[in-house]
Parts: C-alpha cells; structure tokens; sequence
C-alpha cells in the first residue's frame, strides 16, 4: 500500500460527501432563488446579480452532473468565487442603504447608533447576502475535492 496516495475507501468516502455537499448547494441556490423572487429583489440592477448568478450556477450544476469534465469543474470554480464576491458586495450595499434610510429618518444621529441600527435593521437584512458568501465558500470547498484537485505526483 503506498503511504502517499490515499485508499480506494477514503477516496470513494470523500465523493459520497461530494456528493452530499452538491446537493446541499443546489437546496440552498433553489431556495435562496425562491427566498429573492418572493421578496421581490428586482427593483434594482444590482439586485439582479445574486438571481442572475443562481441561474447560472444551476445551469453550471447540471452540466458538471452530466460531463464531470474539467472545464465543467472549471465553470462552477468561476461561479463560486463570483458567489464570494457577490456576498461581500452585497453585505456593502445592504449596508450603504440601511444608512441612507437610517439617516433620512434621523440625519443627526451619531456614528454608533447607526451602526446598531444598520445591525438590527430588518430592511435590508445586512447579513442576508451571507447566504452568497456561504454558497460559493462550500461550492469552492466541492470544488477543490475533486480528485484531480487530490492527485499526487508523488511515486
């Protein structure tokens, strides 16, 4: 048995998990998809990009389901890293918005009430674009599982 790769059992644990984290992606896009729509995240332009991007992360998953070919795996490594972005992003204008609102209703309030009403405020939710940041952090990890991501080159 060689030291350096590892087992034949190790390597089908590590895709039965691939697999479990896959489809845990797909039940957070679907519901992340739906969650947008119903809260009618479309007014704005920059509201499209997390819709526009779970698209596109869908249609990525099912061609990685069907070809499981590099360029698929590729694709979805793109896409995951856009999710991170798009969550730091997001968590931004969540937060530049709830203090424009914030400070329309009391223009002067000090630095420190404003920042505890941004945190508690319910619209936007600053922390909602989270939900980006976790889906693209676990799409990098189902990524980077990948077998070819594992091969050693080691004799």
């Amino acid at each position: 048995m060689d030291a350096g790769r590892p087992s034949l059992a190790a390597d089908r644990v590590v895709e039965m998990f691939r697999r479990w984290v896959l489809g845990i992606i797909v039940l957070g896009l679907v519901g992340t998809v739906t969650e947008l729509i119903l809260l009618e995240h479309y007014e704005q332009p920059l509201q499209f990009v997390p819709l526009v991007l779970v698209g596109l992360a869908l249609i990525a998953i099912g061609w990685h389901a069907m070809r499981h070919d590099g360029t698929s795996l590729r694709a979805l490594k793109i896409l995951m890293g856009l999710f991170v972005l798009a969550g730091f992003v997001g968590m931004a204008a969540h937060f530049r918005g709830s203090a424009e609102y914030q400070l329309e209703l009391d223009p002067e309030m000090s630095n420190w009430d404003l920042l505890l009403k941004i945190l508690h405020a319910k619209a936007p939710p600053l922390l909602a674009p989270g939900m980006m940041l976790q889906l693209g952090l676990l799409g990098l990890a189902y990524v980077y599982t990948d077998a070819r991501y594992r091969r050693s080159d080691s004799p």
